[in-house]
């Protein structure tokens, strides 16, 4: 039913850029709080940014600040992230998911708000 499908990776040099989106299906777009996850080899999951359903609030990861930007089309139902400058510790798989509500957490996105995912796209920066 509901269905979110992540494309844009790929293989990139250091200080490129990539556009990632994520297309939905199934579920009421605009109700929901969008997010940005990824999760290199060996790492844990790291959320990267967020959007809320409106686009009234938007939060990024300390790491990306100034060089990813997060946005949304909710007349498309999908998700973008645009990622400058990009570096070789941006790589990493990244998943695209959905929240209906968002719970607060300290240390930034809390994954288990999320309620939907997509299967991931690949981005690889090399040097």
């Amino acid at each position: 039913q509901v269905q979110l499908v992540e494309s844009g990776g790929g293989l990139v040099q250091a200080g490129g850029s990539l556009t990632l989106s994520c297309t939905t299906s199934g579920l009421s777009f605009g109700e929901y709080a969008m997010g940005w996850f990824r999760q290199a080899p060996g790492k844990e999951r790291e959320g990267v940014s967020y959007i809320t359903s409106r686009g009234g609030a938007i939060y990024y990861v300390d790491s990306v600040k100034g060089r990813f930007t997060i946005t949304r089309d909710n007349a498309k139902n999908t998700l973008y992230l645009q990622m400058n400058s990009l570096k070789p510790e941006d790589t990493a798989m990244y998943y695209c998911a959905a929240a209906r509500w968002l719970y607060s957490s300290g240390s930034g996105m809390l994954a288990r708000s999320f309620d939907y995912w997509g299967q991931g796209t690949q981005v690889t920066v090399s040097l």
